[in-house]
């Protein structure tokens, strides 16, 4: 389970003093301690913490290109630092081409064709992707093949 191991790895950095790892970890445990509360769960599953921890890898890349706007390198690494340690516990990144043929095969499934479809499609594709795409990527090619 994702969530034991980022509390093993987080009682690691605490003992070799690595802050970098120790607080993006704590931010994640707290994140998921949140996402619990908020959704009245006993227990996280895999599931969630994977989308918990897409999110926070959302958010770091948002910082990253707001930072280096700002003209912010120190910000800019400490955020590259954090992003590659919660890019470990997701799951392997799908291909260009993995993702174009579960796109093709949601349009084909649910005969969805507009631009006003983007949303439903979107939710769809998502939903097949689990985690393993990226919603940029996946929002560009949806927004190719609709017409």
């Amino acid at each position: 389970m994702i969530l034991v191991k980022i509390q093993d790895d987080m009682k690691a950095a605490m003992k070799d003093r690595d802050e970098v790892r120790t607080n993006t970890l704590r931010g994640v445990m707290s994140a998921v301690k949140l996402y619990l509360i908020e959704k009245i769960k006993k227990d996280a599953v895999d599931e969630d913490v994977i989308l918990i921890i897409t999110r926070q890898v959302k958010q770091r890349r948002d910082s990253i290109e707001e930072f280096k706007k700002g003209n912010r390198p120190d910000l800019v690494a400490k955020e590259e630092r954090e992003l590659k340690i919660l890019e470990t516990y997701l799951p392997a990144q799908m291909t260009s081409q993995e993702l174009e043929a579960i796109v093709n095969k949601v349009l084909a499934a649910s005969g969805l064709s507009t631009k006003a479809d983007m949303g439903k499609v979107m939710k769809l594709v998502m939903e097949e992707t689990k985690g393993r795409a990226d919603g940029k990527a996946v929002s560009s090619l949806v927004s190719s093949k609709l017409k």
